[in-house]
Formats: C-alpha cells, structure tokens, sequence
C-alpha cells in the first residue's frame, strides 16, 4: 500500500511540474496579450476622442491618430497631443499643449477591436479612442 501511495505521489509531482510551467508562461505570454488586445495596423487615422470624467456624460470629439508600429501612438486634437507608449502593461500617458508637456501618467488600458480604453485612476478620468478610417492621403 505504501509503495502504490509513494508511486501515486511520485507521478502527481512529475505531472505537475509541466502544468504549473504552462501556467505560468501562458499567463505572461498569450493570455496576457489577449487580455490587453491588438492595436490596428500602423498609419494614420481619423479617430473619435471620448472623455469621462466621475459619473458625468462624456465628452466626444474628432481626432487625427498615428499609430506606431512599436507600441506607440500620437492622438491630436488642434494643438493638444496625447502621445501614448505602451511600458509592461501599462500605457505611458504624456499630455502637451504645442510643445509643452502638461500632464503625465501611467494608465491601465485595453484594446478592443480598434479601440483603445484607458484610465487615470488618481483623477477619475476614462478615455476611449474610437480609431475610424484609415488615411492614405497624409504622409
């Protein structure tokens, strides 16, 4: 009894190993990317800009978008410019009014589709770009 105990103690170990490795590098690797999304295809689109803040309606206008093939993008509306930089698992945020900078954070965010959600937690504030079509008319 004792050797069949030890045996099935043995092969539950060694079984367990590989699953526990599968675990773990699915939660890092594919799992992981699913979860955040893919952005569309480099290039620049026309793009909807959505803005809420608390519990109010939100705030929805056109913007140009410029999505990088590297993890980043630019999204502007008039002189205002968000340039987004994707770090880990989270999304840089870097706010410029012209060529000052006004704001920065780090943001939890997702894509859905063609598009993108993210959030600063510290002030309430969720932004949704609607990413629309693609311009092949703009360098």
């Amino acid at each position: 009894m004792r050797r069949v105990l030890r045996l099935s103690m043995a092969v539950m170990a060694v079984c367990a190993l590989p699953a526990a490795a599968a675990t773990e590098h699915g939660s890092l690797g594919t799992a992981g990317e699913l979860l955040k999304g893919l952005p569309p295809a480099a290039g620049h689109y026309d793009a909807v800009l959505c803005v809420t803040t608390g519990d109010k309606q939100a705030s929805c206008g056109p913007v140009t978008a410029d999505i990088g093939s590297a993890g980043q993008a630019l999204v502007r509306v008039s002189d205002i410019a968000y340039r987004l930089q994707v770090h880990a698992d989270q999304l840089g945020v870097t706010l410029f009014h012209g060529t000052m900078q006004i704001d920065g954070f780090f943001a939890p965010y997702r894509w859905a589709g063609n598009n993108l959600f993210f959030s600063d937690p510290d002030k309430g504030t969720r932004y949704e770009v609607k990413i629309g079509t693609r311009r092949f008319d703009v360098p």
